[in-house]
């Protein structure tokens, strides 16, 4: 009986010894680390006038107004501010309508009226989102393209693509927390035709960084700024004058979101609509105080399943 219980013990030991063996040497379990996608770097597809790294999701079509007023007090005539309703009531307005769709999550197309007789296509195509996890991308990368034509009567055009104008951008933005987002923007606009003399280039470079700084669930701050790097001063015209441009691009708004719709309501040195006439023609000047009212309503439906 002693020898039974004694080998019953040894027996036990041997086995808790195998076990122990065991539960050391096993290799510790990896857990691949969980893929977080950061969401709503902006608001909407458009900053002010620029374009952000969103886009609508699969299956959403978007409607947008964005609307320039004239001038609140344009230089000489400062009088004339109450009676203008600060440029509401100028009698000059710019109004851009466009519509874009998004196919699939990192594709957009859309088409636009410019105002003027212009029209525009354009397209965005989202390379990179900002994530952390198994892949750690710090920033969202998109590139913007659109093309736009003048349809106005013109005797000095006698070859149709000479009413082409293109403007290409790289957008690169960052979601540093649930307030702040920030973006960079260069840009290069492309036009088919220019005058020949000097200061004068088919390519008009201009880099711009914008942000919004979220106030709360329903009030963002939003500002961009752009700085236009060549044909800028003593630009010969198609007429025959010179010209001389604004190189400095700015604007800060409200933007208020109520679910179903967004609403910004801005001030910029700017009243044309379109990015090509804002980034390469524009005569409005920071320093004399020429800036503008303007506002944004859009509106997206889902034509998905």
């Amino acid at each position: 009986m002693k020898k039974i219980f004694t080998l019953s013990i040894l027996c036990l030991g041997l086995l808790t010894q195998s076990f122990a063996q065991t539960d050391t040497t096993a290799a510790p379990v990896k857990v691949a680390p969980k893929q977080k996608i950061t969401k709503n770097v902006f608001s909407t597809s458009k900053l002010i006038n620029m374009q952000t790294t969103e886009m609508g999701a699969p299956g959403a079509l978007q409607f947008m107004i964005s609307h320039h007023f004239s001038e609140i007090a344009p230089k000489g005539a400062e009088s004339q501010m109450g009676a203008q309703l600060l440029g509401i009531n100028s009698g000059l307005a710019y109004t851009y309508l466009s519509f874009d769709y998004s196919p699939v999550r990192w594709l957009n197309l859309g088409f636009a009226a410019a105002g003027s007789s212009k029209y525009e296509g354009f397209t965005k195509i989202k390379l990179l989102r900002q994530q952390t996890g198994l892949h750690n991308y710090p920033v969202s990368v998109a590139v913007f393209s659109l093309f736009g034509v003048n349809t106005a009567p013109d005797k000095t055009i006698t070859f149709v693509g000479d009413r082409f104008n293109y403007v290409n951008q790289l957008l690169i933005s960052r979601k540093f927390n649930d307030k702040l987002s920030l973006q960079v923007m260069p840009t290069v606009v492309h036009y088919n035709k220019v005058p020949y003399g000097v200061n004068n280039d088919n390519d008009v470079y201009s880099v711009g960084v914008g942000g919004k700084y979220k106030v709360s669930d329903v009030v963002s701050l939003d500002f961009e700024y752009s700085r236009q790097l060549n044909m800028v001063e003593n630009v010969l015209t198609s007429t025959g004058n010179i010209i001389n441009y604004q190189a400095d691009l700015l604007s800060v708004g409200v933007e208020l979101n109520s679910g179903g719709h967004q609403f910004r309501f801005f001030v910029g040195n700017t009243t044309a609509g379109s990015n090509i006439d804002q980034l390469t023609r524009n005569t409005k000047s920071i320093a004399d105080g020429n800036f503008a009212l303007g506002f944004t309503i859009n509106r997206s439906m889902f034509l998905g399943k």
